[in-house]
């Protein structure tokens, strides 16, 4: 909704430098990233470094299940591990529409008509580069809740305008059916695995 960009997206002709910078933005300053975002750009950006994001998360996954398996000589279905993670990445913009889904029916709402899928989209899609610490036991629980709660809540109270608890509810609000999902997911993909 706001035209001023004061942050970097994401640019598939710099995608290691602009990446970064978007994960800066997202770590170091969040409602710096969030308060003029421009919700009403394209969706190929976004859906890119999602698919960047989950690639790295992945990588990252195979090559800690390979070095915790050495170090606490598990035996590691390092087949599994990497199918899934495949499926993972090439699924992973799929898996924010339908969260965003989620958060478009909260913003509606709690915060009125003016919300579109779009704008939800691009605002989870960025928030989900908080998923490049997915791989790492503990702290991937951390990640998801900072993603789709504490960077979700910036952005709908950076785009829409919207008061603190009005913003909060209505974060929270599509944080329940895609962290109910999220686990679903994680306990389902652990199953195959073993």
């Amino acid at each position: 909704m706001q035209s001023s960009k004061t942050q970097e997206e994401f640019d598939p002709r710099r995608p290691v430098a602009s990446a970064a910078a978007v994960l800066r933005g997202i770590f170091f300053s969040p409602r710096r990233f969030y308060v003029n975002f421009p919700a009403e750009g394209p969706l190929r950006e976004p859906t890119l470094f999602v698919l960047l994001i989950s690639a790295a998360s992945g990588v990252l996954s195979v090559a800690l299940s390979l070095v915790l398996g050495v170090i606490f000589e598990t035996g590691v279905n390092i087949g599994g591990v990497v199918a899934l993670n495949l499926v993972f990445v090439v699924l992973s913009p799929v898996f924010v529409g339908v969260a965003a889904g989620a958060y478009l029916l909260s913003v509606l709402t709690f915060v009125g008509p003016g919300g579109r899928y779009r704008e939800v989209y691009r605002m989870l899609a960025y928030a989900y580069g908080a998923m490049i610490l997915f791989p790492f036991p503990v702290v991937n629980a951390l990640a998801f809740a900072y993603a789709t709660l504490i960077l979700m809540w910036f952005a709908i109270r950076g785009v829409y305008r919207t008061s603190f608890l009005s913003g909060l509810i209505t974060a929270l609000v599509g944080f329940v059916p895609v962290a109910i999902a999220f686990i679903y997911l994680v306990v389902t993909a652990n199953g195959l695995i073993s």
